[in-house]
């Protein structure tokens, strides 16, 4: 006896206790199913049809029977929505390191920093002895509206205790967030206030900034540094340069270390800032993506006037284009280590449950024809240990570490030596210098205690350093390392099970002090603040300032600026 099983949008004969599976394959046909280049959704699971597949039955129409065959004869009950988003992510490990599934969950959270904005409450806070403690609230937002300040407590979230060990920095996310227009009543404990202040606020967009700092670095070399590509960075950008140019910029320091990459399109307009019209930015070329150019156009607003670039190691993807189109057109001094290598581009896919694959779809090249990504061809693991074996090859501490074959060798227009292969390599190489690192630092950064040292010392004097200091610069200048301001770290530290160890506050002093001092200022002003402070112990930073002063090495290296 026979009986037909619907399975979504298939029939399946069923025939006692076996499946017939040659009426199974015949009546999922992909051609009366779908046109070829579409997505094509199979129990939940897309699949991207081309040519390039010569028979169905062996891959799409195999996976569908596997899925059939474990919905009707698994032994237990089985998840089937997990079995499919595991096989997912397991297939986009063959193809290369940065092919990945978002979850539903995950795609918001994955989006928010480079769409640039979220919805909530706007404060920047952290977790101070189980106490929300608001650290700055953001300007223009919500809380910053109603008065909400910096040193700020939130003990209760619409009237529910918010303190003590189960409040993370989850337990605040979810309490806080949420959608535009929505309420959120929360009462604040504020020093010198005998009640606590009780606040009903509306939520609203936050926006999430790419830029991190911009200032002055000296009276005429102007300081901006990226963290991501995102859909604002440009907006930031223009904003910068116009506030660095009225203090009287006209050359700039742009560091992208530690900046992991973002949107093509943005490296595309921000490397266009910096090179004439005209000229190759990146290329982009896949086996399925024909080749797409992307040039400079007549807009940039820093074309002329001496530049330094830095990168390091975490710099990526599109931190890597700018780089790279920046040194093949002798345009600006590359300076710092070499940086990652990911020289793929990836597409997203949103699936029907609102999950997304992020698809490798192109390599990018560099205006001389440079691919700089890394090789991937021994698979996750081996392309995970990378960094590791940077260390272990001493490449971030001696450039002579690090050797490319002639194979890989382009050349610029004036005829300078730049390589391909894996990551931007830099005009100047800065070591990772390990030495003021004592293990009594390490120790220190380890338990936390520069920041908790700091958010105590700013909830005890901030009253204080507000009347002394009424500007970055004034704090910068004038707040000195003094004896007793680090006996009193050294001391706070001890209390909270870190033993004084002498001989390692001298090694790491300054380090140790620039810290806490970068800290506070970003307490006391902005996260602009606390690089503005650190930059005085910043190697990198340093050396680029004596470049640009000097100038000899963009005429040496014929530097087009």
């Amino acid at each position: 006896m026979f009986a037909v099983l619907h399975y979504r949008n298939f029939a399946v004969l069923y025939n006692g206790n076996s499946l017939n599976m040659h009426s199974f394959l015949k009546n999922i046909t992909i051609r009366s199913i779908l046109p070829a280049g579409r997505i094509l959704l199979f129990a939940g699971l897309p699949f991207l049809l081309s040519a390039q597949v010569a028979d169905p039955r062996e891959t799409i129409q195999k996976f569908a029977a596997t899925l059939q065959i474990i919905d009707y004869f698994y032994v237990d009950t089985v998840n089937q929505p997990d079995l499919v988003e595991s096989a997912i992510i397991e297939m986009l490990k063959e193809l290369d390191p940065h092919s990945v599934y978002i979850s539903t969950e995950d795609v918001r959270k994955a989006e928010e920093p480079l769409v640039g904005n979220f919805e909530g409450i706007g404060v920047q806070f952290q977790i101070f002895k189980d106490t929300i403690l608001v650290i700055a609230p953001v300007p223009g937002g919500p809380s910053d509206k109603l008065g909400i300040l910096a040193g700020d407590k939130i003990v209760r979230i619409n009237g529910e205790d918010a303190t003590g060990k189960e409040v993370t920095n989850e337990y605040v996310q979810s309490r806080l967030r949420g959608e535009k227009g929505t309420r959120v009543d929360v009462s604040i404990y504020r020093k010198g206030k005998s009640e606590l202040l009780e606040f009903t606020i509306i939520r609203d967009q936050i926006p999430v900034n790419s830029l991190d700092a911009a200032f002055m670095a000296t009276r005429d070399i102007g300081y901006i540094k990226l963290n991501r590509f995102s859909k604002t960075t440009m907006d930031e950008f223009h904003a910068a340069i116009d506030t660095l140019r009225g203090q009287g910029m006209n050359k700039l320091i742009l560091d992208l270390r530690y900046n992991s990459g973002g949107y093509l399109e943005t490296a595309h307009e921000l490397a266009d800032e910096f090179l004439g019209k005209g000229k190759m930015i990146v290329y982009t070329e896949g086996l399925k993506s024909p080749k797409t150019d992307f040039i400079a156009t007549e807009k940039g607003t820093f074309e002329k006037g001496q530049l330094v670039v830095l990168i390091n190691e975490g710099s990526a993807s599109a931190s890597e284009i700018v780089a790279g189109a920046i040194q093949d057109w002798d345009r600006g001094i590359i300076l710092g280590r070499r940086s990652f290598g990911k020289g793929l581009v990836q597409k997203p896919f949103r699936l029907p449950d609102e999950s997304v694959i992020r698809l490798t779809t192109a390599k990018y090249f560099t205006p001389t024809g440079r691919c700089i990504q890394k090789p991937y061809e021994d698979g996750l693991e081996e392309y995970q240990k990378d960094f590791q074996r940077r260390i272990q090859n001493g490449e971030l501490t001696h450039a002579d570490s690090i050797h490319f074959p002639d194979s890989l060798k382009f050349y610029t227009p004036a005829h300078r030596i730049v390589y391909g292969g894996g990551g931007i390599m830099p005009d100047v190489f800065i070591p990772f210098d390990s030495t003021v690192y004592s293990d009594y630092y390490i120790e220190l950064r380890r338990n936390n205690l520069f920041n908790n040292f700091t958010l105590q010392y700013m909830d005890d004097h901030r009253k204080e350093l507000q009347r002394t200091y009424k500007t970055i610069q004034n704090f910068n200048l004038s707040f000195s390392k003094e004896e007793q301001f680090l006996k009193m770290f050294t001391d706070y530290a001890e209390k909270e099970g870190v033993k004084y160890d002498q001989k390692g506050l001298e090694d790491s002093e300054d380090q140790i002090f620039y810290v806490l001092k970068a800290l506070i200022a970003r307490n006391l002003f902005d996260y602009s603040a606390y690089f503005e402070v650190i930059s005085a112990i910043d190697d990198d930073f340093t050396e680029a300032v004596k470049i640009i002063n000097d100038g000899t090495m963009f005429k040496k290296l014929s530097i087009n600026y």
